[in-house]
């Protein structure tokens, strides 16, 4: 029997490891600066002659734009005087409703017209609290800004108000126009994502430094800034709600004969109605903690109490007591705009027992400023009346450090020395290249070439720009606030997701840390741990670790109860169950909540800058203090970049975990 000749295989070339070469580059980058510090020095610590004046350029710019740019008729000067004086009129209505009233004529023969009188407006705002979510909600109103009356923060916390309800209304209109143009022009879409993404990441304090440069410090410039800062969640929920009203609506609007803007105004953005309202609710709490912090450019109200505070050694008390009417008033709105999302439309007895309710607010509140002509002291409440509790809380900071000044100070000496300042120390004097190796090597792995050298462009942003000192000490408290942020965070959502009473604990506890805005964090830890890196860890880790309860306990809740059983079936324990089926199917929801704690944690950071940290918040709150915009917006794209960088890598390691998993 002869033998067949079977086929040879053909030898397939070895296919080159590249993954093990990037990983030896890397290793490379990151040692050879400390093996042979005389011949890669450069590669250690960036050249002072490789730095490009990127800070100029942007300060050039910025003057040109100022100065010289003309768009047709038109300067740019003229056209930011012009949008400034439009917001400063539209600004002068609520705040002489609610805070200055009008005075007709002149001084000798003048005729006052009240403000809006506070027993009304409290009135009213029961009223309507109880109309959006019963006798709750309204008990709630009552209180929040009956505590704003008694404790003397009524004067500020109108200005406030009037400025708020300016912002909400340009950033719900301005939102809801430019979602629509991005849901109509499809071929926009990819470019308004893009600069919402952009926005979004930009840290709070970039916004304030070109308006300071070109419309000047005053309320108008901070409520510009507000409302750019408030405006893209509305953009954002306006094209995702838009995207998700059934086709079938809209063919129905177009075969009955309704002309395109007909079925938009009449069908689809009615039936999108709900998550609108969602957009409002972020709109209102984004622009309550950015007029806050816009107090730094003349805002005025609520917000310049708080800063002031912080400026001074012995103002915590006076400043927790404003931060306490910031918390009232933010609580109060926030509840209310998320009772009117939540409200069902009704019909017959029950829509006119809430018309009545609505015109019963509104006469409550006319009758008591008419009354307010007559018994002035219903415009103002008079002085003896107040209660201040400024030197009760100045008696409770005394108290704390004379009395707690031993722990605080051993718990603060003890994570400078063993913490903060050794991972400090590392990243300050660790390579550059080294950095930017480390990065494009995970990029890679989670993206490709292009992927990686997108992520490496954006971190070489810092060392190029000669921010490496301040780049490094944002990156060290952002990282280690995240860890302790997550490491806090996953225990608590592991265990609200496996009881009931503590998901409804852990959600109020929640609401209630969302709710507060960022400035009102520092008071107390500054009250414990002084100004410093402490403080500022400790205020970012509260404030950040949210997303991180949130999303680890509706990520362990999505997991199917089949896939919970089968782990049973095959003899897993409890522990094991969690540690091999629950976790790793959830890891993608958790690591997009580490995600929004990194975006929080670098929105905090610049705030922080407050209490002593030199990082790049500082830099920016000195640029604005000098006036300095090309200083400021290179600070604020150094931590725009970072946050993006943050963002796309663990966006492509969610991608990536979900399609293994078959999701």
């Amino acid at each position: 029997m002869s033998e067949v000749a079977l086929p040879r295989e053909e030898a397939h070339p070895r296919r080159f490891p590249v993954g093990w070469m990037v990983a030896a580059l890397v290793a490379l980058a990151v040692l050879l600066p400390y093996a042979a510090p005389g011949m890669f020095g450069w590669a250690k610590s960036y050249p002072a002659t490789w730095i490009v004046p990127i800070s100029d350029w942007l300060k050039a710019f910025l003057y040109w734009l100022a100065r010289d740019a003309t768009f047709g008729l038109f300067t740019f000067k003229d056209m930011t005087r012009f949008v400034s004086g439009l917001f400063g009129h539209a600004l002068d209505v609520p705040k002489a409703l609610l805070s200055t009233g009008i005075t007709l004529g002149d001084e000798d023969g003048a005729f006052h017209i009240p403000r809006l009188s506070w027993a009304g407006l409290i009135a009213a705002v029961t009223i309507w609290s109880y109309l959006l979510g019963g006798a709750r909600l309204a008990l709630l109103g009552f209180v929040g800004f009956g505590y704003i009356l008694v404790f003397g923060q009524w004067d500020s916390a109108m200005v406030t108000l009037s400025q708020v309800i300016v912002a909400v209304l340009s950033g719900v209109v301005g939102g809801i126009l430019i979602g629509i143009l991005a849901y109509r022009v499809p071929r926009i879409e990819g470019a308004v994502v893009a600069a919402l993404d952009f926005m979004q990441t930009v840290p709070t304090f970039a916004y304030l430094v070109p308006l300071v440069f070109l419309v000047g410090v005053g309320p108008v410039s901070g409520m510009l800034a507000t409302i750019l800062y408030a405006m893209p969640p509305m953009v954002r929920v306006t094209l995702m709600a838009l995207k998700r009203v059934p086709p079938e609506l809209d063919e129905l609007a177009r075969m009955t004969g309704c002309e395109p803007r007909q079925a938009l105004w009449k069908v689809l953005v009615p039936s999108a109605r709900d998550d609108l309202l969602v957009g409002v609710n972020q709109v209102i709490m984004l622009t309550l903690n950015m007029i806050i912090i816009a107090a730094m450019i003349g805002a005025g109200g609520l917000g310049f109490d708080v800063l002031n505070a912080l400026r001074q050694a012995n103002g915590l008390g006076k400043g927790l007591e404003a931060g306490l009417a910031v918390v009232a008033l933010a609580i109060v709105l926030d509840r209310m705009s998320r009772a009117l999302v939540e409200m069902r439309p009704v019909h017959g007895p029950a829509a006119q027992r809430r018309r009545q309710l609505f015109w019963l607010g509104l006469v409550v509140l006319i009758g008591f400023t008419a009354l307010s002509f007559v018994v002035p002291a219903l415009e103002k409440l008079p002085n003896e009346y107040r209660i201040s509790t400024g030197n009760m809380w100045s008696d409770v900071v005394s108290w704390v450090n004379i009395n707690m000044f031993a722990t605080t100070d051993a718990i603060r000496t003890f994570l400078l020395l063993y913490l903060l300042v050794p991972v400090k120390t590392f990243l300050i004097g660790f390579p550059w290249l080294g950095l930017v190796a480390v990065v494009g090597g995970g990029a890679y792995a989670l993206g490709g070439w292009r992927f990686a050298l997108g992520m490496m462009a954006l971190i070489a942003f810092i060392p190029v720009a000669g921010l490496w000192e301040r780049g490094m000490t944002t990156i060290y408290l952002c990282s280690i606030s995240v860890v302790i942020a997550t490491l806090i965070g996953l225990p608590l959502g592991l265990l609200g997701s496996r009881s009931e009473r503590m998901h409804a604990f852990l959600g109020a506890m929640c609401d209630t840390l969302q709710t507060l805005p960022s400035f009102v964090y520092l008071l107390p830890v500054v009250m414990l741990f002084r100004i410093g890196d402490v403080s500022a860890l400790v205020a970012i880790v509260l404030y950040a670790m949210v997303p991180a309860i949130r999303f680890t306990d509706h990520g362990l809740r999505r997991v199917p109860p089949s896939l919970q059983e089968a782990g049973t079936m095959a003899g897993c324990t409890g522990t094991q169950r969690l540690t091999k089926v629950e976790l790793p199917y959830a890891l993608p929801e958790i690591m997009l909540g580490v995600n929004q704690v990194i975006m929080m944690a670098l929105s905090m950071l610049v705030v922080s800058s407050f209490v002593g940290t030199n990082d790049l918040g500082k830099q920016i709150q000195v640029a604005i203090s000098q006036a300095d915009p090309g200083k400021g917006l290179s600070a604020g794209l150094a931590i725009a970049f970072l946050g993006i960088l943050a963002d796309r890598m663990i966006g492509r390691f969610v991608a990536a975990r979900r399609q293994r998993m078959g999701l």
